[in-house]
């Protein structure tokens, strides 16, 4: 079973909305910690549109398990996640238009950029994962570059409508996760995952984890957000 890491990013989305101080994200990384969560996510946008640099120094100061920072691979955020030195960093690929990240980031095609950005990282000694597509060039250019791990985005899969497509998508999911595993990189995974599609994701031996945000706190809305992290954790183990 793999571990479950909670992006609390839509927490930030609803004070943002009204320009608050509440809801708190860190008062959800510690609902979330104390429900089984694995680990944190942010993701620090350049135009700041939801998590603030207070935000991600704070929780730094908090999470007791894991605070992975979602970020661009510029020059500015590299020097943020080098400063506030998180347990991990996943460089995503980011354009402000979009309501949330739609692809997965070209390491082939940015090669020379992405090593210095993983390089500089490194050297504070915080891990490093690239959200990629199930694609075995982007696999390759990752572990070219020396990342620690790949999250594969499983977009493609969560949107397929019928299971022949699906089905398609999942093994290319299973075949990038078999990959990554073969040359040595941690293998992760997200995007879209929600309770009707993670169990397939969630049975790949080969992903050490799975990064849930939206459905997640969605459901919390409903339920709660302890009993939400708690409801997908069952899920994922069955």
């Amino acid at each position: 079973m793999p571990e479950l890491m909670i992006n609390i990013d839509h927490v930030a989305t609803l004070r943002e909305a009204r320009g608050t101080y509440y809801p708190d994200p860190v008062y959800a990384a510690g609902i979330a910690e104390m429900a089984g969560a694995s680990g944190i996510i942010v993701h620090l946008r350049e135009d700041r549109r939801h998590i603030k640099d207070r935000d991600v120094v704070i929780l730094r100061n908090v999470v007791k398990t894991k605070l992975n920072l979602e970020m661009a691979a510029t020059d500015e955020m590299v020097e943020i996640a080098r400063d506030i030195r998180p347990d991990m960093v996943t460089l995503v690929p980011e354009k402000r238009e979009e309501l949330t990240t739609e692809g997965g980031l070209d390491v082939k095609g940015l090669l020379e950029k992405i090593g210095r950005a993983v390089k500089s990282i490194k050297e504070k000694g915080i891990k490093v994962s690239l959200f990629i597509d199930p694609e075995e060039d982007q696999i390759m250019a990752a572990s070219k570059v020396h990342a620690d791990m790949i999250e594969i985005h499983t977009g493609a899969y969560s949107d397929a409508v019928t299971e022949a497509a699906k089905r398609v998508e999942l093994e290319k999911v299973i075949r990038s996760a078999v990959k990554g595993k073969e040359l040595g990189l941690g293998v992760n995974g997200g995007h879209g995952l929600h309770y009707h599609n993670v169990k397939e994701i969630a049975s790949i031996r080969e992903i050490d984890e799975l990064s849930i945000g939206h459905a997640i706190i969605g459901r919390a809305i409903f339920v709660g957000l302890d009993r939400a992290i708690r409801d997908m954790i069952a899920l994922m183990g069955n």
